[in-house]
């Protein structure tokens, strides 16, 4: 069976990548640029050039292809906007599913999208659940509400390096779940019929705030986290500014994001009626407890190395300095 991964090189799209190939699948890549994809290459993985944004790339993109998982999504940094990407290069992919006759597609929607009409890409994936529905796809919609490795650049890193971390003044308690753990989902409902035509939420064991991964990061690193709250008012300001230009719309979409972090209301939901669906062992997902274990100890372990191989080279220097009287 071949699957097209279409947005294989970001954080997700590449543990579906990983996940698919571990599982036997014929794997193709709807990609961009062939240098930032090589590394699927030598995974196993095929690159076929194409674009969401250019609708006549995408028919012969999809030619033999059995299931199409949809991972992408607009980068901030991009010169195409959320609109552009989201909503109509998606509407193009399923329009161009529909007529090659591909039945079978998984899509990435957000957790409680539907409750943030104010946030455009909660909005686009909102309207885009709906069009799904309606195009006669047997479609599975899954609804992740963040990602544990969002957390090293958020937290970890700031923290051991001793810089400030910088947190919503009303946080979110958040259901982050590995990656690598989305991608066993999404793989494994190519395979389960049960999933066709149904949204499931794919969330962690447990909701984290923000004061709680600070304390378990200070914990793991010995270090003091210097933290920074941000104001809501503030930001809001900043994303009308950023509204006021070309190059700023992807931000200012973004920035619109910390309405959903700005709400009291926990994301998670449970999975008591989702593990079994997908025959997944709860046991086997990812804690964050674990995952913050484990980059903590790998990054110690990594500073040790390198202050050990300084002091060598320090002694050895000293040794072989010259002495003058």
């Amino acid at each position: 069976m071949k699957l097209l991964i279409v947005g294989a090189t970001g954080t997700l799209g590449r543990q579906i990548v990983r996940c698919a190939l571990n599982e036997g699948y014929e794997v193709s890549c709807l990609i961009r640029s062939y240098s930032r994809a090589s590394f699927l290459k030598e995974w196993g993985a095929e690159l076929i050039g194409g674009n969401l944004c250019k609708p006549k790339t995408l028919l012969p993109a999809l030619e033999g292809v059995d299931a199409v998982i949809d991972a992408a999504t607009a980068r901030p940094t991009d010169s195409l906007s959320i609109k552009q990407v989201d909503w109509e290069g998606k509407v193009s992919l399923i329009q161009a599913l529909v007529a090659k006759g591909i039945e079978r597609f998984i899509f990435f929607s957000f957790l409680n999208a539907e409750k943030y009409p104010q946030v455009p890409l909660l909005e686009i994936k909102r309207c885009t659940e709906l069009f799904i529905a309606e195009s006669g796809l047997k479609y599975t919609i899954l609804k992740p509400c963040g990602f544990l490795q969002g957390l090293i650049g958020q937290y970890a890193v700031p923290i051991l390096d001793k810089q400030a971390v910088w947190v919503p003044g009303q946080g979110t308690a958040i259901a982050y779940m590995d990656t690598q753990d989305i991608a066993k989902f999404a793989v494994r409902s190519i395979s389960v019929p049960e999933t066709e035509n149904q949204s499931f939420p794919i969330v962690g064991p447990r909701a984290w705030d923000a004061s709680e991964i600070i304390r378990m990061c200070e914990r793991l690193s010995g270090e003091k986290a210097k933290v920074t709250r941000t104001n809501i008012n503030l930001l809001r300001i900043f994303r009308q500014l950023t509204r006021s230009f070309q190059w700023g719309w992807n931000v200012s979409d973004r920035l619109a994001f910390a309405e959903v972090l700005a709400n009291s209301q926990p994301l998670t939901a449970s999975m008591d009626d989702v593990y079994p669906v997908f025959g997944i062992n709860p046991e086997e997902i990812t804690t964050l407890e674990s995952y913050l274990q484990e980059y903590y100890s790998r990054i110690m372990k990594k500073l040790k190395e390198i202050e050990y191989e300084q002091a060598k080279l320090g002694k050895s220097t000293s040794k072989n300095k010259p002495f003058f009287f």
